[in-house]
C-alpha cells in the first residue's frame, strides 16, 4: 500500500531527482557539444544580439538576471553564472533583519543555461536572453544537484517523471488578468454595470495590446485573444501548451507587460485585488492531460462531462486545495479576492460543468478550469502542486462526487480564506508536505510567515478610522 504520508510516488521521485549529484556534469557536457555550441554561436551572429540576460525565475514569481556581452557564450554554457542563493529568495530580509534562505553566510549557486530558450527581447534587438538551472556548485561537498528552490528546474524534472510513470502529460493554458493605470486609458464606469467586453473601452487600451501582443508574437506566443474586464483591466491569451512551457510565457508575458508600461508611461499591475468592488486580477488555470494526442479528459460526447481520469484529477485538486492555497494566493492582498462577494473568485472547493462560480469549472472544450490562483502566482510552483495533488487523485482512484453533491471527502474541504489560515493548511497536508522538498517548503514558509507577521503588525487607515473616535 502506498504510503501517502511520504508523498507517495510523487514526492519518491522528487527525492530522486533531488539526490542526483550528476546532474550540474550532465547538464555541462550536453551544452558543450560541438553542435550546441555551433547553433548558439551561428543564432547570436545571425541575430546581431549584443548583450544576453542569463535568467532564474524565484520563489517569489520574479526574475533575476545577470547581463554579459553575446561573444562568452561558450564560457557561460561551461561556467554559468554565479549568484548569491538567498537571491532566489529575492533578497527578502526577516522583520529581524536575517537574509531569508541562507543568511549573508549562504553560499553561492551556477546557474547553467539552457541554450535552447535562447530569444532575442524584440524591443531592444541587441539583447536577448537565456534561462538558466541553478545547482550547488560542484566542487562543495555533496555538490552537483539541482536545487529545489529553482521551481522551474523542478517542475521540468518532476513532469517528466510524472509522464513516465503515467503516460500522461499535462498541458495548460493561463488567463492572466492585470490592471493599467494612467493618461489615456481611464475608464469612469457605473455602479451597477460592468464596463467588461465594451468595444470602447477596448479601443483605449489598444495601445497596450497591440503592443504586447505584437512582442509576444515576436517571443513565439501563439496568441489567440483577449478582451476588457473591469476599469483599466485587461486579459490577453495565448494558446494552451505543454505546462513547463506555458509556464515559462507567463514569466515572460510579465516582463513584456512592464517594458510595455514603461514604453507608454503607463503602470502594469498583476496584484491580486487592487481596488474593492472591482474584479480581481485572477490568473485561471486551464488543465487538460494528454497520453500522446489523445485529452484524456474529454472522451467525444457532445454535452458536457468529465471523464473517470478527470473525476480522478479533480478529486485530488479539491481535496489539496487548502493545502495548496498558499501557492496558489501567495500574498496577504490575494485572500481579498475571494472575500468581495459578486466579483467571480470561487471560495470554495467544489467543481461545477460550465459555472464561474466554483473552483474548478468543467468546460465544453475538455479541459479543467482551476480557478483559484492569481496574477501573482509563481506558474511552475502552481503547477508543481496542481500535478502533486493530480497524481495523488488518479493513483489513489479518488472520487469528488458531483456537482452540487460532492463525496464526503470532498464535502468536509475548508479553504483558507486569509494569509495566516493558508500557512496553517499548508503545513497540516501531510501528502503535499511528504511530496514536496523540505528545503522548499521550508523557506517558502519562512517567507510567508514573515509577510503575514508584517501584515499583521500593520495599523491600516480603515483600524483607525474604525476606532479613532469608537469610544466617547
Amino acid at each position: 500500500m502506498t504510503d501517502f504520508s511520504t508523498g507517495g510516488t510523487f514526492g519518491t521521485a522528487i527525492r530522486e531527482i533531488l539526490a542526483d549529484d550528476t546532474a550540474f556534469t550532465r547538464h555541462q557536457e550536453a551544452n558543450l557539444r560541438p553542435d550546441v555550441l555551433s547553433a548558439l554561436g551561428e543564432r547570436i551572429r545571425e541575430t546581431g544580439v549584443k548583450y544576453i540576460y542569463y535568467m532564474v525565475p524565484t520563489l517569489g514569481a520574479r526574475t533575476i538576471a545577470k547581463v554579459v556581452p553575446a561573444e562568452h557564450f561558450e564560457r557561460m554554457l561551461r561556467k554559468g553564472i554565479a549568484f548569491h542563493r538567498t537571491a532566489l529568495t529575492d533578497l527578502q530580509t526577516s522583520r529581524e533583519g536575517e537574509l531569508i534562505g541562507g543568511g549573508v553566510a549562504a553560499h553561492e549557486f551556477w546557474g547553467l543555461p539552457e541554450p535552447e530558450t535562447f530569444q532575442v527581447l524584440p524591443w531592444d534587438p541587441e539583447v536577448a536572453r537565456i534561462f538558466c538551472t541553478a545547482y550547488d556548485p560542484p566542487h562543495l561537498a555533496g555538490g552537483g544537484k539541482l536545487i529545489p528552490l529553482d521551481t522551474r528546474a523542478l517542475f521540468i524534472a518532476a513532469h517528466r517523471s510524472f509522464t513516465e510513470r503515467t503516460g500522461l502529460e499535462l498541458r495548460s493554458g493561463l488567463e492572466p488578468e492585470m490592471t493599467w493605470v494612467g493618461p489615456g486609458i481611464e475608464v469612469v464606469s457605473k455602479d451597477d454595470q460592468s464596463p467588461a467586453y465594451q468595444v470602447e473601452n477596448l479601443e483605449k487600451m489598444r495601445p497596450v495590446y497591440k503592443k504586447v501582443i505584437g512582442y509576444s508574437q515576436a517571443m513565439d506566443f501563439n496568441m489567440i485573444q483577449g478582451d476588457y474586464e473591469d476599469d483599466g483591466q485587461i486579459e490577453l491569451n495565448w494558446e494552451y501548451d505543454r505546462a513547463e512551457l506555458t509556464s515559462e510565457r507567463m514569466t515572460t508575458y510579465r516582463q513584456i507587460c512592464k517594458q510595455v508600461a514603461r514604453e507608454l508611461g503607463l503602470q502594469a499591475s498583476f496584484m491580486p485585488k487592487p481596488y474593492n468592488g472591482k474584479m480581481g486580477n485572477g490568473c485561471h488555470h486551464n488543465l487538460s492531460l494528454w497520453r500522446g494526442d489523445e485529452n484524456v479528459i474529454e472522451d467525444g460526447r457532445i454535452e458536457l462531462h468529465a471523464t473517470d481520469i478527470a473525476r480522478n484529477a479533480i478529486a485530488g485538486m479539491l481535496l489539496h486545495t487548502p493545502g495548496s492555497m498558499l501557492v496558489m494566493g501567495s500574498t496577504v492582498n490575494s485572500y481579498k479576492r475571494y472575500w468581495d462577494a459578486g466579483q467571480f473568485a470561487p471560495s470554495g472547493a467544489d467543481w461545477g460543468l460550465d459555472t464561474r462560480g466554483v473552483a474548478i469549472r468543467i468546460s465544453a472544450n475538455g479541459r479543467m478550469e482551476y480557478r483559484l490562483p492569481d496574477a501573482s502566482v509563481n506558474p511552475y510552483l502552481s503547477h508543481l502542486y496542481l500535478l502533486a495533488a493530480i497524481e495523488h487523485g488518479l493513483s489513489a482512484r479518488l472520487d469528488p462526487g458531483d456537482p452540487g453533491r460532492p463525496s464526503e471527502a470532498i464535502a468536509e474541504v475548508v479553504v483558507p480564506n486569509t494569509l495566516g489560515t493558508a500557512i496553517e493548511a499548508f503545513e497540516a497536508d501531510e501528502y503535499l508536505m511528504g511530496a514536496m522538498p523540505e528545503e522548499l517548503t521550508r523557506i517558502f514558509l519562512q517567507l510567508k510567515r514573515d509577510e503575514w507577521a508584517r501584515y499583521c503588525g500593520q495599523i491600516t487607515q480603515w483600524e483607525f478610522d474604525q476606532y479613532w473616535e469608537a469610544i466617547p
